[in-house]
């Protein structure tokens, strides 16, 4: 999701409400505690030079029980954000504590704001040496023409 969605989606909620993609709600008393841009520059393992942005939002429990963000507050941080820091329409990734930290990719499902897991990838398959997959083949699709050296009750096998 970019930014630009998510501010056309905020103004039509009541409620701010993030899930993780087993269904499990991030406690409603969260925090966006940072709402900024995150590059990285780097080189993958065929000697490709790369770069990555995405505006990146924290997310954060405290001991505060009573606190819920509205949607107008998150548009608000999000619009001081874009003025003070320059933030762009890229990708959100959204950071959020379980048992480790962990990045997520972010959308929308009619009601509530998604974290998707995200996985990792080798973006130079052709030159680091990952094999191929193999051809997968169902064994009751192998033709029945073919001769065996041993029919059945022959005692070769």
């Amino acid at each position: 999701m970019k930014l630009s969605e998510i501010k056309e989606i905020l103004p039509t909620l009541d409620n701010v409400e993030f899930q993780l993609e087993n269904g499990t709600f991030v406690p409603e008393h969260f925090h966006v505690t940072e709402v900024g841009t995150v590059t990285k520059h780097f080189i993958d393992c065929g000697g490709t030079i790369r770069n990555e942005k995405v505006v990146n939002f924290q997310l954060w429990n405290a001991d505060d029980f009573e606190h819920r963000l509205k949607p107008a507050k998150l548009l608000n941080i999000i619009k001081l954000s874009e003025e003070k820091l320059g933030i762009e329409n890229d990708e959100i990734e959204v950071e959020y504590q379980n048992t480790t930290i962990g990045k997520f990719d972010l959308e929308f499902n009619g009601k509530n704001f998604v974290l998707k897991n995200k996985t990792t990838a080798c973006l130079a398959q052709d030159a680091c040496g990952i094999p191929t997959e193999k051809q997968k083949v169902n064994l009751s699709e192998l033709s029945n023409n073919q001769t065996s050296c041993c029919t059945p009750n022959s005692g070769c096998c």
